[in-house]
């Protein structure tokens, strides 16, 4: 989940999304996003919940990009754990949190709604209905434009809108939820209770020649009354008349309805079956005139393969897509290719092509704003315990063996005041049960930076680091020279030499970099506008870089084409952020002579000639 990524907002991998995302879904055809945000989460607490300014920063670069793309968003309030009822006081958080964000989103445009809270449970109807009532209030003497969600208690029920007030505010939208039958759409699901990890193969709908028995250790809890009532309840005509009720809430109240989320849990469903239950619902709410969001973008509910990489080029679900009633996207066919460019860990941003974990003991800030090397953010770490580490896990293994090969090296901008040392190494993958998670390390202590409290440009040939061992199966195993730059799973900085008690380390612009000097790569001062570079090698063959320079996050095209212009290959077409960028060329396909390249964005066109030689 985007904004939804445990409590701490300065470890919250904002980079993990960003526009392209947005451009994305609204290519299948959809014109509304529902944006979970922990926003209880990222105040300071009682008693006056202030919320964090980081979190308006990373929420208006979302609002910017929905109103640019006349999408609208729903800022929802998903401070949600099903196991933690909803406090009677509620309203005590969220008359204060709302208010400030009301007072911060009154002047945008009508495409940003507000959610007051998801799924509160626990609480009864007249607590949490009083509570909500305080709030819709709260809002409107800051902000009487914007539309405002609400819904029932009892995990936003449909039979839970009845219970509430007629309320004389006409600019709010009723939502709830629909996850029936729950003992299909949830098979396999760890978070309930008990745990539906071992309910598997429920079919949609019921077909008693399919239908498994209840497993043993579930026989004794709540769930063998849903095996036994599924002969009912897994019925098409039963489904319907439960999305009947929230229907005719709406026509008795005259009031707009809105089903916030519903889905099917992939892990242990059958795909066709599940495919099945979308087309129901979805086809049903249609004729209900009812309004949705499916629940969700990525992750076990979500409209990408299941183990994927969820890759919206790769990995899309096209089935799925069609069940929705959305524009399927073409699919590209997955190739694995060593890396032949640079190579972002953080600038600004984790890199979406990463995941990224912390295990130190000690405070680490992805979002410092005091003095930057560059951009908006640096990232700072101190206090660590020794071994203590983060990790920066790339969602597919790397091949580094060209970048080896070609010189580059690993590059990144530190700032520390007391001397210390600490390990940066890449881990490769253990590819069978004989083989190990091998280490290649470099040691950073005085003989690499100095240890003044002033920004140091470090730049490391991957070459330079050597293998160290490996920790497997609770042991450790010493060097045997096997670590392989073609399987590299993960990129860690480590206190592996002693702890970091009393000592604070800042990086920027983390890096894998061409470190020929003659690169613009390398080059630590950057333009101001756009530019694209001469390639290099050139001529060349078969591949060569092109290298361009970013001012503005826009949409970027990189086109090559032949003497008669024609287009030849296409390098890219996507979003791209402010910045240095590079890509590899490989003209394995085309004959010996001269081609141009062409760098377009709505703001900047530029060509230039690159020459293949066989």
């Amino acid at each position: 989940m985007w904004m939804q990524q445990g409590n701490d907002i300065n470890k919250l991998n904002f980079g993990a999304y960003g526009k392209n995302d947005l451009e994305n879904i609204k290519s299948l055809g959809a014109d509304v996003i529902r944006l979970p945000i922990n926003l209880n989460y990222y105040t300071n607490g009682s008693p006056n919940y202030t919320i964090d300014s980081l979190l308006f920063r990373f929420l208006d670069k979302i609002v910017d990009w929905a109103e640019e793309l006349q999408l609208h968003l729903i800022l929802d309030n998903h401070t949600f754990v099903p196991s933690v009822p909803t406090e009677p006081n509620i309203a005590e958080k969220l008359v204060p949190i709302w208010k400030q964000m009301a007072e911060h989103y009154k002047d945008r445009s009508e495409l940003i709604y507000y959610e007051i809270l998801n799924e509160p449970h626990g609480i009864n109807e007249a607590d949490w209905n009083k509570a909500q009532l305080e709030v819709i209030n709260a809002i409107r003497e800051i902000d009487t434009v914007h539309t405002i969600i609400i819904g029932g208690s009892n995990f936003n029920s449909y039979n839970s809108l009845d219970q509430m007030p007629v309320y004389e505010d006409k600019n709010l939208i009723y939502t709830y939820h629909f996850y029936d039958p729950f003992l299909y759409t949830h098979q396999g699901a760890s978070w309930s209770t008990p745990s539906m990890e071992p309910v598997k193969n429920i079919p949609f709908p019921y077909d008693e020649a399919r239908m498994p028995a209840i497993p043993t250790e579930l026989e004794n809890t709540w769930l063998k009354w849903s095996y036994n009532d599924y002969k009912k309840e897994g019925k098409i005509s039963e489904v319907r008349k439960l999305l009947d009720i929230a229907s005719e809430f709406s026509k008795k109240r005259n009031v707009p309805i809105f089903c916030g989320e519903f889905g099917v849990y992939m892990i242990n469903s059958d795909p066709n079956d599940r495919i099945a239950w979308y087309v129901i619902i979805k086809h049903y709410l249609d004729q209900l005139g009812i309004t949705w969001t499916a629940w969700d973008y990525k992750g076990g509910f979500g409209i990408f393969n299941k183990n994927s990489l969820e890759r919206f080029d790769y990995d899309i679900n096209i089935p799925m897509i069609n069940a929705l009633g959305f524009n399927p996207p073409p699919q590209k066919i997955d190739t694995f290719s060593p890396d032949s460019s640079a190579i972002v860990f953080y600038d600004d941003y984790i890199s979406s092509e990463l995941n990224f974990t912390d295990w130190s003991g000690g405070e680490l800030k992805l979002y410092e704003t005091d003095s930057p090397k560059a951009g908006e953010f640096y990232l700072s770490w101190e206090n660590s315990d020794r071994y203590g580490n983060f990790s920066f896990f790339f969602k597919r293994k790397k091949d580094f063996s060209y970048l080896v090969s070609k010189g580059f090296a690993l590059d990144f901008w530190f700032k520390g005041e007391k001397e210390t040392r600490f390990e940066m190494r890449f881990v490769d993958a253990k590819i069978n049960n004989e083989d190990h998670p091998w280490r290649n390390a470099i040691t950073i202590d005085k003989s690499k930076t100095k240890f003044d409290g002033s920004w140091q440009h470090v730049q490391i040939p991957l070459n330079n680091f050597s293998e160290t061992g490996s920790w497997d199966n609770e042991q450790w195993y010493n060097s045997q020279g096997k670590f392989d730059w073609k399987e590299v799973n993960l990129f860690q900085i480590v206190a592996e030499h002693n702890d970091l008690k009393g000592i604070k380390l800042s990086f920027d612009d983390i890096k894998i970099v061409d470190s020929n000097p003659v690169s613009v790569a390398s080059e630590v001062t950057l333009p101001n506008e756009f530019q694209l570079y001469q390639n290099y090698p050139n001529p060349f063959n078969p591949t060569t870089t092109i290298e361009y320079y970013i001012a503005k996050e826009t949409h970027v095209k990189l086109k090559i084409f032949n003497t008669l212009g024609e287009i030849v290959n296409e390098l890219v077409n996507e979003n791209k952020r402010t910045g240095l960028h590079s890509v590899a060329f490989n003209a394995t396909n085309l004959s010996s002579g001269v081609y141009f390249y062409e760098l377009e964005t709505p703001e900047f066109s530029s060509i230039k000639k690159l020459i293949v030689v066989k």
